[in-house]
């Protein structure tokens, strides 16, 4: 069965426009759903709306929007006047600019739709469009009203087709400034950095989908399916953490390389710590030779 578009409207590029449908990229079918359920009866919950005064129950039915310009009054808002609120934006994704992709930083961008021709009308539009932006390399910028709010977008090609990002605004986002302001501002050790960029080289491979998965999830159906069986789970410990927190960096990096880039659990004990002791045929053989040397200097004297 066809997923029903969010929206429906054109995408223009100067003169040259074509019909346009977005689908969501997402879909919800596969996560665990939970309800509410008081363990007394077993029964679910139900939520209700109830009237804040009157404590009388409303049908969602009957609801409608308000604004509350004062406090407890409220300004009501019905589908026309929502209607007479559209711009062009509403129906229409007219391209402003094209800005490298790399030059968006990855916290701006927020939910993707699949943009696809909207009918066979403009389909030779669509194509063109789609490979002139791939071969650009750039993001296209534009803006277009999804759930009663007006977003700016980038759009970018995938396979055969484009994508729609929508982007945050800069007031949904939290000021990193003050988080990262204990960071010092010093640059550490070029021996280590390398030492570092050489482990990142040895575990450079290609992303794959299922490097996505939700294994607490998985974990999770898990103890479902356990408790259905009435069977219990023996939860995973996770590794604690060194409480000294007090590591020789250059060595364990050092040390990393050395199990090929693998994560080792005593990093908190210091280079001298990890040298091997000799082995009990290495200690008899030095010895030897010690005393071997020993007899030599004897002789020599006696001569």
């Amino acid at each position: 069965m066809a997923q029903r578009p969010i929206w429906r409207g054109h995408l223009r590029l100067a003169l040259v426009s074509c019909p346009v449908a977005l689908h969501s990229v997402l879909r919800a079918s596969g996560d665990l759903h939970f309800h509410y359920i008081n363990p007394k009866t077993g029964h679910r919950v139900r939520t209700v709306t109830l009237d804040a005064e009157t404590d009388e129950e409303v049908a969602r039915s009957d609801l409608v929007r308000g604004y509350e310009f004062e406090k407890d009054r409220y300004v009501l808002m019905e589908d026309a006047d929502f209607e007479n609120a559209r711009i062009e934006s509403s129906s229409t994704m007219t391209v402003s600019k094209f800005v490298p992709h790399d030059a968006i930083q990855p916290i701006y961008y927020d939910t993707s739709y699949y943009m696809v021709p909207d009918g066979d009308a403009g389909l030779d539009v669509y194509v063109v469009l789609r490979d002139a932006i791939e071969k650009s390399g750039q993001a296209a910028l534009t803006r277009v009203v999804i759930s009663r709010r007006e977003r700016a977008v980038a759009i970018l090609p995938l396979d055969r087709g484009l994508v729609v990002h929508t982007l945050n605004e800069p007031r949904d986002l939290y000021d990193h400034a003050k988080l990262f302001e204990q960071i010092p501002n010093t640059r550490p050790d070029a021996e280590m950095v390398k030492l570092a960029t050489q482990l990142i080289e040895r575990q450079e491979a290609k992303f794959e989908p299922a490097d996505t998965e939700d294994r607490y999830e998985a974990r999770l159906r898990e103890v479902i399916d356990a408790k259905l069986k009435g069977e219990g789970v023996t939860p995973e410990e996770p590794e604690s953490p060194r409480g000294d927190n007090v590591i020789d960096l250059m060595a364990a990096l050092k040390r990393s390389l050395g199990q090929g880039g693998k994560a080792v659990k005593d990093e908190g004990k210091g280079a001298a710590q990890q040298q091997p002791s000799k082995s009990a045929p290495q200690k008899r053989k030095a010895a030897a030779q010690r005393t071997v040397a020993k007899k030599k200097s004897t002789a020599r004297k006696r001569a």
